[in-house]
């Protein structure tokens, strides 16, 4: 949810100064793209992890304080909820055999901090939703003890003048309707964010391209299809993150008001175009203000941290989000990929990392682009069919019209990840290792949210009531988890 801020509340006075200065960063950042070096010849990944935290039966443990003092790890950081965690992955070049080895830091890492979060009590789980999560356990104090949450939250509601009303139905005629007083149901949606360093006359490449493969990597990699006991979306999370987020009122939403979980409405040719829809479109939830002079500092030679302008971009939801950052005074672009959810195994996560990377360069730099052949509403409506029927959506791709997920990715995508990881200077083991992986779960239909759903269907038909299955299910989850076995590979209960 991003850095800690000083207040918990601001005075119009501060509001307006806060206004002021995201437009003064806005014009210097502008000014930076013609004049200023970035870096982009050694370009980095990241990667970031959202968890959850449950207890010996398998509910949500409110919990994070104490864990995080037991793992004693600067890599592991709260998140919303006081049962959520994320694990921040140094930034790496892709190049070579890196990912075999961060498979093997990543889950030697998890091992540790699982251990200690045990001795607490808890212990640790990736999933994009933890299905056991219930309406009544957000009646107890749920919000990490963080001024940014506290901060949002209450920005939010100011913002609407009433309560969020969740509306959520699945293909299978299961619903979720309700009202809530905070934001806590957003806390349930925990994902992976991946981050490629780009320079700054390939960004808009680079972000088209990932709009474009969105639809895709979600259906793939969809896990989290039970919320509040309710069998929904396949990747549910994209959803109800909108809905538990969104600052608007019913009329706002009536005049066509943007949401704050924005997929966008148009292909881009710039990075500024998306820093600069941000600015225009949608008004200040923090209202932070530095010291800083951000002309002063360019003119000095430089390069400004344009605070303002990147707190302000951390309230707007893309799912593809531009970052600007700066390290060692040299500065840089990067895009961070939001789509995909949390687990099932760093295997997994790993696998839809190299898909995602390999293929993303290679569109980014096609002849005739994906993003000149399509429109971009298809491209918004292939979003929103993986997000509801998984591996089981049809999308539409130029060339070649609608196709099932399995005909998409094996005959015309994943031969792009392996041309791009190549190009990358990825070692051949490690693209047959991840692409593997995909390849083997598109073949197989099966991902996160099938194993889920077929696994709590398999206990109900053995006369588990719903929250029983859920809770059986997500103890075999955990086993498998651990055993970090792609998910393709799971055996049923």
């Amino acid at each position: 949810m991003g850095e800690e801020v000083r207040s918990r509340s601001y005075t119009r006075e501060e509001r307006q100064r806060y206004r002021e200065k995201v437009r003064q960063d806005l014009d210097v950042f502008e000014l930076m793209l013609r004049r200023s070096a970035f870096e982009f010849d050694r370009p980095m990944t990241g990667l970031e992890i959202e968890l959850n935290l449950v207890d010996e039966h398998f509910e949500p443990a409110f919990s994070n304080a104490e864990v995080l003092a037991a793992i004693a790890d600067p890599g592991y950081q709260t998140e919303l909820a006081r049962y959520n965690i994320e694990l921040n992955v140094p930034p790496r070049p892709l190049p070579g055999r890196a990912a075999l080895e961060l498979e093997e830091e990543l889950r030697a890492s998890l091992n540790e901090a699982d251990a200690r979060a045990r001795a607490t009590g808890s212990r640790i789980m990736a999933i994009g939703i933890l299905p056991t999560i219930m309406p009544e356990h957000y009646e107890r104090e749920w919000i990490s003890d963080n001024n940014r949450y506290t901060a949002l939250n209450d920005s939010i509601f100011v913002a609407r003048g009433e309560d969020i009303r969740l509306d959520l139905q699945g293909p299978g005629g299961e619903r979720v309707e309700t009202w809530c007083d905070s934001i806590a149901p957003e806390s349930a949606c925990t994902s992976v964010q991946l981050h490629l360093q780009v320079a700054p006359s390939e960004f808009a490449g680079h972000w088209n391209a990932a709009q474009a493969l969105s639809a895709p990597q979600v259906a793939l990699a969809a896990n989290s299809p039970f919320f509040f006991g309710r069998c929904l979306h396949a990747e549910t999370r994209i959803a109800l993150f909108r809905q538990a987020t969104d600052t608007r009122p019913v009329e706002l939403k009536n005049q066509g008001v943007r949401p704050r979980v924005f997929f966008g409405e148009r292909w881009i040719t710039s990075v500024f175009d998306l820093f600069e829809e941000n600015v225009r479109y949608f008004p200040a939830l923090l209202a932070e203000c530095s010291d800083e002079d951000p002309a002063a500092e360019l003119a000095a030679g430089r390069a400004p941290r344009l605070a303002e302008l990147r707190l302000h971009n951390g309230t707007v939801y893309r799912w593809n989000r531009p970052i600007y950052d700066v390290v060692g005074g040299v500065p840089h672009l990067r895009v961070e990929n939001r789509v995909l959810p949390a687990g099932p195994t760093i295997a997994d996560v790993l696998a839809n990392a190299a898909f995602y990377y390999g293929a993303v360069r290679v569109l980014a730099r096609q002849e005739r682009p994906v993003w000149t052949r399509m429109s971009f509403a298809a491209c918004a409506e292939n979003f929103s069919r993986a997000a509801r029927d998984g591996m089981d959506a049809r999308l539409y791709w130029p060339g070649f019209g609608e196709l099932s997920v399995d005909e998409l990715v094996l005959r015309h995508l994943l031969p792009l990840a392996h041309q791009g990881l190549e190009e990358w200077g990825v070692a051949p083991e490690v693209r047959e290792r991840y692409l593997g992986i995909v390849e083997a779960r598109a073949v197989a239909g099966v991902n996160g949210a099938t194993w889920q759903t077929s696994a709590v269907e398999r206990l109900e038909e053995r006369g588990a009531d719903r929250r029983t299955a859920l809770r059986a299910m997500l103890a075999h989850y955990a086993e498998h988890m651990a055993a970090n076995a792609p998910v393709h590979t799971w055996p049923l209960p």
